[in-house]
């Protein structure tokens, strides 16, 4: 079996990275972002990239900063808020985006990942998400037509890992990042922990090694939070 666990990750990027090509990144806002590995694309200096991710982290934060140094060409999202360079690219016409809806994006994650080139779906029909797709009526209803997606790279964060590669996610750190992990030619893992291969409960397993071609031990890692909303304390 060939070796997957590197020491960091610019040396899990090595010899991967290109002009031009297609990343499925995992995360949700700032929950689950593979920010090690985000880190060393930036510091790679590879561009135009084409992005697919729930969204494009906040300014200077997760893929934010591939947006700050301009190395996005293109972003796939759902959910394009709190970053307001994300904002000022866009209307600059200097960023390409095709905003996919949630679930949509997920199953087009999934289906790449399960070798489905396209697939029907109700969400967006009759919008400007079916602009330029094509249509089919099952049942009376309209239904437009969503490609898989098929990455060249997929970069995904999960919380502990054992030597095989076999991952788990915590609680909603799991949210794009398995869908993301099955899309890609390659698949890079960052985890806040590697454990001796056979000590994770094989029912709790979220990613099978399969999918896991190189893997990282990340931490320590910040807990980052969008937004901290307290409430101010009463008066005792």
């Amino acid at each position: 079996m060939a070796q997957k666990i590197y020491s960091d990750s610019s040396g899990a990027l090595d010899g991967l990275l290109n002009d031009g090509m297609l990343i499925a990144a995992g995360g949700f806002g700032l929950c689950g972002i593979p920010e090690r590995l985000i880190d060393a694309i930036v510091a790679s200096g590879v561009k135009d990239l084409t992005i697919a991710s729930n969204n494009a982290g906040i300014d200077n934060v997760g893929l934010g900063k591939l947006l700050r140094t301009r190395q996005v060409k293109k972003m796939i999202s759902s959910y394009v808020g709190e970053n307001k360079e994300f904002e000022r690219q866009f209307l600059a016409g200097e960023l390409e985006v095709e905003f996919c809806p949630q679930g949509t994006l997920a199953e087009r994650m999934r289906a790449g990942g399960a070798g489905i080139p396209g697939f029907y779906t109700k969400t967006g029909a009759g919008t400007v998400v079916a602009e330029g797709k094509e249509t089919k009526e099952f049942d009376g209803e309209e239904y437009i037509l969503e490609r898989g997606i098929f990455a060249d790279l997929s970069i995904v964060k999960g919380w502990k890992a054992d030597e095989s590669g076999n991952v788990m996610f915590r609680k909603t750190a799991r949210n794009f990042n398995q869908p993301a992990a099955t899309c890609g030619k390659v698949c890079i893992v960052e985890v806040e922990e590697i454990v001796p291969t056979g000590s994770l409960d094989p029912d709790c397993i979220h990613l099978p090694a399969i999918y896991v071609n190189r893997l990282i031990d990340g931490g320590p890692y910040e807990k980052q939070i969008e937004f901290r909303t307290v409430r101010e304390r009463e008066p005792a």
